[in-house]
């Protein structure tokens, strides 16, 4: 049995369907993620002729596509292809699935969209990585990024009524305490969704069919689809992203948790300039949710970064826990067990934030300590500091309240501590919040 989870940029994809002057939107993001059946189960609805075509199959097949650099052998291709399936613009929609494979092709959108016949959507999953090294048809593309399903999306797919939703959303806005089997409850999926993380396919097997052994397999399957994408590039750096991707499980279960660049090739005298190449790779590529350090949380965040003190965490929390904990969800479900999840906590709450549209930081100085994110509060014009903290002290913070201190050298309006207990108070510029309520930052 096949399922249609429910996703946000389906609001988005069905506004674009029923706009024929929309720029062409294009969906990037990590493979696995659930772009291709959400862009085929949209479209097909909305078009009486829907046509899709895989150009990865193509590239590693008979390439036909490879040297179709005009609109008019395009038109003669699809045409020889799939003729019986094309009419107008009205009715006719030509879904570009892994575009990435044919840069040639993003640059031909401009005139294909200029030219009107038919209406396109196109996906990639390096879309990131291709993007960045070709010409892009500014005015002509809206890029989309997309996610693994965050954490309200769960909610969806475990059928929790949107009417819980909003009273949570009201808890957020209010800093009031949620009442308590609520609290329970939605604390239960938040740890779900640790184990689960938010790809489609996992999700299914979890929460569907409740197979703890078959998710993993999801898990395994695509960490290993993420390792050898990186084969398009030279045996060195493959090699190098290879390398890099394998550190970062040991890089989160330590204490600091930015990346060691010396560990990457055994070699003292190194940085991040070094392997810009290859850190540029998991990011652009998304299979890996890179943060900055900041010593100095001043609004712009991107103006004061130290690009060299770098934080990777991995796409999917649940690919995380795979490799942490492989079936042993008690590590997770069982809070006495003592086992130490910040790296865990801090994993789902990054994919959390990048999914609402935030670029992530965090904050580290010698001297005050080290907070797990920060962000850009286009509200106030100033910067916001979050705290994870995944055990049962909910009040054991050392740095972040020397950020909101009235006192202190940073003076910031108010910070988020983010934790598993339903709390829900201002203290001393601080808003302490139970975790999955990080959904509404």
């Amino acid at each position: 049995m096949i399922y249609l989870f429910k996703r946000k940029v389906e609001s988005v994809l069905n506004e674009y369907y029923s706009n024929s002057n929309d720029k062409i939107i294009v969906i990037d993001g990590a493979r696995q993620i659930g772009k291709s059946y959400i862009i085929r189960n949209t479209a097909s609805k909305h078009f009486s002729n829907y046509v899709e075509i895989d150009l990865k199959s193509d590239y590693e097949g008979e390439k036909l596509f490879e040297n179709v650099k005009t609109t008019k052998s395009f038109y003669l291709l699809i045409g020889s292809l799939y003729g019986d399936r094309l009419n107008s613009l009205d009715d006719t929609i030509i879904f570009l699935d892994e575009i990435q494979f044919y840069p040639h092709l993003i640059t031909m959108l401009k005139d294909l969209k200029k030219e009107s016949r038919y209406r396109y959507i196109a996906s990639g999953s390096l879309l990131g990585i291709t993007l960045r090294h070709s010409f892009i048809p500014m005015g002509s593309i809206n890029e989309i990024k997309m996610y693994p399903m965050d954490f309200e999306e769960f909610l969806w797919a475990n059928n929790v009524s949107n009417e819980i939703i909003e009273y949570l959303r009201e808890c957020f806005l209010k800093r009031s305490k949620v009442d308590e089997p609520v609290h329970r409850t939605i604390l239960s999926l938040f740890k779900d969704y640790l184990i689960c993380g938010g790809l489609p396919d996992a999700v299914i097997e979890y929460v569907i069919n409740r197979n703890v052994i078959k998710m993993r397999t999801v898990h395994n399957q695509t960490f290993m689809y993420y390792k050898d994408d990186c084969s398009k590039y030279d045996l060195e750096h493959k090699l190098k992203i290879g390398k890099l991707y394998d550190l970062m499980i040991s890089n989160m279960s330590n204490k600091v948790k930015r990346i060691i660049f010396k560990k990457i090739e055994n070699k003292e005298d190194t940085n991040l300039e070094k392997y810009e190449e290859e850190f540029d790779y998991l990011c652009a590529s998304g299979v890996a949710n890179n943060t900055y350090a900041v010593s100095n949380p001043v609004f712009p965040l991107n103006e004061s970064t130290s690009k060299n003190l770098v934080k990777l965490y991995y796409n999917d929390v649940g690919i995380l826990t795979n490799l942490l904990y492989k079936n042993n969800i008690l590590a997770i479900l069982d809070a006495d067990k003592g086992v130490n999840l910040g790296s865990v906590y801090e994993t789902a709450c990054a994919m959390e934030l990048l999914a609402h549209g935030h670029n992530l930081f965090y904050f580290d100085s010698k001297k005050v300590g080290e907070v797990d994110f920060l962000i850009n509060d286009y509200d106030n014009l100033s910067v916001l500091p979050i705290e994870i903290k995944s055990g049962k002290d909910q009040n054991n913070f050392r740095a972040i309240p020397k950020l909101v201190s009235k006192d202190g050298n940073y003076k910031l309006p108010f910070g988020y501590i983010f934790g598993n207990k339903n709390i829900s108070e201002i203290k001393d510029g601080l808003v302490i919040l139970p975790i999955y309520l990080i959904m509404f930052v």
